[in-house]
């Protein structure tokens, strides 16, 4: 099953727009740039009258990010109930891909203690609430080790093949809005972060879903909340915090990398750490060696769209060497049914205006069917 699996996956590689509805360049680079999208929306359940089931069965985009909370309405009905509609929602979606489309990725953001879609309020464990920090300071490998797996295996359970955990910052700001006022990190100690969260990307692999590390190149310094407004970190931020990244990429643990929307003007005075070529090519890419998928943090945090265009976001993003596209459609205010299809327009006329190469968006899918022939 798994040598055929993988024939699949090649022939998508050399021919992926095969029964797609056309087979010309402009049908192949549509459809690249689709699998660069992972995209949020809103529902309990799929039908197919639901744009994100177009998004999925027509547009072939990439990926889905699921949330038990709503932003813009400030409700918890957004797509978790319960452990038994959870599941049945993710096996839909998996099933409306097309069968010769990569396959869909599920993604959710389940770290545990505060970043915890999976609330005991839905019937879901209350093992899930424990935080990274206190895992940092027992600093044990089993009790790590079992707190991982126990997320892993539901996680497996429920449908999920990527999930964005574990959290890598260093915990040098106990203040910081973001990390260290809600214990997401291991530690201050690069070695205890490196250590600990080794042990979740080896059990989350061991039950076939795939951990992404975050926030590159680190958010734990910050003063700042990048979902509500600009986090600089230029006077607070080391190179210190590069090293649980350096050390977890170079030991070949590291299949996907979260960006993070920090400002260091010492690394690029422009642009902050999403949509900075010096960051994520220069630093992430050749510095550190990293040749995985390369994520955004969510692009509708205030940190992006208060400054940015929705089509500078996006094209500064994939210049500076991002190849996943995070869409929450989960922002603060605004919720767009269409905003895959949105996303695709706006990139596809950046191609064909010069500003971005077919190669450089071939780059990306590349990686992510990579990425995704490792996925079960």
């Amino acid at each position: 099953m798994k040598k055929v699996y993988f024939l699949l996956l090649v022939f998508i590689v050399l021919f992926p727009l095969r029964g797609l509805g056309g087979n010309s360049a402009d049908d192949s680079l549509k459809h690249k740039i689709a699998q660069m999208l992972l995209v949020g929306f809103r529902g309990m359940e799929l039908n197919s009258d639901m744009p994100i089931y177009d998004d999925i069965k027509n547009l072939g985009i990439g990926g889905v990010i699921l949330f038990d909370y709503d932003n813009p309405t400030k409700k918890r009905q957004r797509n978790i109930a319960s452990p038994a509609q959870l599941k049945k929602l993710v096996e839909d979606l998996k099933a409306a891909a097309p069968e010769n489309c990569p396959s869909l990725i599920v993604s959710i953001d389940q770290e545990g203690g505060r970043v915890n879609r999976l609330k005991p309020a839905y019937g879901f464990p209350k093992t899930l609430t424990i935080t990274a920090r206190y895992q940092g300071r027992i600093n044990k490998p089993d009790t790590t080790a079992n707190y991982a797996a126990a997320t892993a295996k539901l996680l497996h359970e429920l449908g999920f093949n990527l999930n964005f955990a574990p959290d890598t910052d260093l915990d040098v700001n106990r203040a910081c809005p973001i990390i260290g006022k809600y214990e997401r990190s291991f530690s201050a100690d690069p070695v205890v972060v490196a250590a600990n969260a080794r042990i979740w990307l080896e059990e989350q692999k061991k039950y076939n879903v795939t951990g992404c590390i975050k926030h590159f190149p680190g958010h734990g310094s910050s003063t700042g909340d990048t979902h509500i407004g600009l986090a600089d970190i230029t006077h607070t931020w080391s190179e210190k915090e590069l090293e649980p990244f350096k050390t977890l990429i170079a030991e070949g643990a590291v299949e996907a990398v979260m960006t993070a929307h920090v400002f260091n003007a010492k690394l690029d005075k422009q642009y902050p750490a999403t949509m900075s070529k010096k960051i994520i090519t220069g630093i992430l890419r050749e510095q550190l060696g990293f040749n995985g998928v390369v994520v955004t943090d969510d692009l509708a945090m205030d940190a992006m769209v208060k400054y940015y265009t929705f089509d500078e976001i996006l094209l500064k993003a994939i210049e500076a060497g991002a190849d996943m596209l995070c869409l929450s459609n989960n922002g603060r205010e605004n919720y767009d049914p269409h905003i895959a299809r949105k996303a695709l327009d706006s990139i596809y006329k950046a191609v064909k205006a010069g500003k971005i190469t077919p190669a450089r968006i071939d780059e990306s899918y590349q990686r992510i069917i990579r990425l995704k022939s490792k996925m079960q």
